[in-house]
C-alpha cells in the first residue's frame, strides 16, 4: 500500500536497502597520468592507457575516467629532445582520436625542469579545484609566479573531465608507467628517495610490464616499492609491442617509413615539418641530463 501525501510530508522515507548497497560499493575514479619525452608520440604510448584502463576497470574496484598526456619541458636536456612545441601538438594530434585522453602542456611550459612528483601535485591541485567548483589560474604560472603566453604550441587540448553535481570525492590520480621508469628508480641521482615515497605512497603506480619482465622483483629488492607494493599495479602486456619513440626517430632519420607505427596525424606533422633528423638526434648530445645534474649538485651539498 503507498504512503498517503500526508504520511509523505510527516515522515521522511528512507531509501531501500538495495540501493545503499549499490551506493556502499560505488566504484573509485582513477584519472591516470603519463609523464615523459614522447619525442614522438607512438601507437605504443596510447596502448599503455587502454591497457592500464583495461586492468584497472576489470578489478571491479576503480573506474578510471581520463588520462592525461604530459610531455617534459625542453629544460629536462635529453638527447635528441625536439622543441616541447611540436611533442605537444604531435601529442594533441594522437588524441584526437580518443574520447577520454587529452594533453596537458603545462610542465612542458616551464623554463626549467620540473620533478615528476611536482607535477603530480600540480594535476592534483586542478582535479581538487575542479571538484570543489573553484576557477584555477594555475595552469598559466610558472614557479615563481611568472606568466608565459600559453599561445606558444597549437591545439592545446579543450577536453574537460567529466563532472557531476554530486560528486562527493576527488579521482584518485595515479602515475601511468613502462617497466623502465619502475626500473630507473634504481639509477643513482636520476630521482630523489623523497619523490619516490610520495610518489608510491601518495598517488600509485600503474606499470606496464612484458611477461619475463623483472618489476616483480625489483619491487622486492626496494624497501621503499616494498612497503607500498599495494599502491603499485603491474600490469602484464601480452600482446607485445616493441614500438618506441627512439626506434622511430631511427627510421626516419634513414628515410625509412614509420607509417602504421604513429598516428597518420602524427605521421604527416612529421613529414611536414621534417622534424627528425641527425642533427637533430645529436641536440643535448654533450649536456648531462637535468635530474642527475640538479640531484648531483644536490648531493654535494
Amino acid at each position: 500500500m503507498e504512503a498517503s501525501d500526508e504520511e509523505r510530508k510527516g515522515c521522511k522515507i528512507p531509501q531501500p536497502r538495495v540501493q545503499a548497497m549499490e551506493n556502499s560499493d560505488k566504484k573509485t575514479e582513477v584519472v591516470l597520468l603519463a609523464c615523459g619525452s614522447f619525442n614522438p608520440i607512438t601507437n605504443m604510448h596510447l596502448r599503455l592507457f587502454e591497457l592500464a584502463r583495461d586492468y584497472m576497470n576489470d578489478t571491479g574496484r576503480y573506474q578510471v575516467i581520463k588520462g592525461i598526456i604530459s610531455p617534459v619541458g625542453d629544460a629536462y636536456k635529453k638527447k635528441g629532445l625536439i622543441s616541447s612545441c611540436h611533442r605537444v601538438t604531435m601529442a594533441e594530434l594522437a588524441a584526437q582520436c580518443s574520447r577520454w585522453l587529452e594533453v596537458d602542456a603545462w610542465e612542458s611550459l616551464q623554463n626549467e625542469w620540473i620533478e615528476t612528483v611536482r607535477v603530480l601535485s600540480y594535476h592534483r591541485q586542478k582535479l581538487e579545484a575542479r571538484n570543489s567548483g573553484i576557477s584555477s589560474s594555475i595552469s598559466s604560472l610558472h614557479p615563481g609566479g611568472k606568466r608565459r603566453r600559453i599561445d606558444e604550441c597549437q591545439n592545446f587540448s579543450k577536453k574537460k573531465l567529466p563532472t557531476s553535481e554530486h560528486r562527493d570525492t576527488v579521482p584518485q590520480l595515479k602515475l601511468l608507467c613502462g617497466a623502465d621508469l619502475l626500473e630507473s628508480f634504481g639509477v643513482p641521482n636520476l630521482w630523489k628517495l623523497e619523490d619516490i615515497t610520495t610518489i608510491v605512497a601518495d598517488y600509485g603506480l600503474v606499470c606496464i610490464t612484458r611477461a619475463g619482465n623483472n618489476a616483480e622483483k625489483f619491487i622486492y629488492e626496494s624497501d621503499v616499492l616494498w612497503k607500498h607494493r599495494h599502491n603499485i599495479h603491474l600490469v602484464t602486456e601480452w600482446i607485445t609491442n616493441d614500438i618506441s619513440s627512439t626506434k622511430i626517430r631511427q627510421a626516419l632519420r634513414r628515410g625509412q617509413s614509420i607509417q602504421y607505427l604513429v598516428p597518420e596525424p602524427v605521421r604527416q606533422y612529421i613529414e611536414k615539418y621534417d622534424l627528425y633528423s641527425s642533427e637533430s638526434e645529436d641536440k643535448n648530445a654533450n649536456v648531462v641530463l637535468a635530474p642527475l645534474q640538479k640531484h648531483t649538485q644536490e648531493a654535494k651539498q
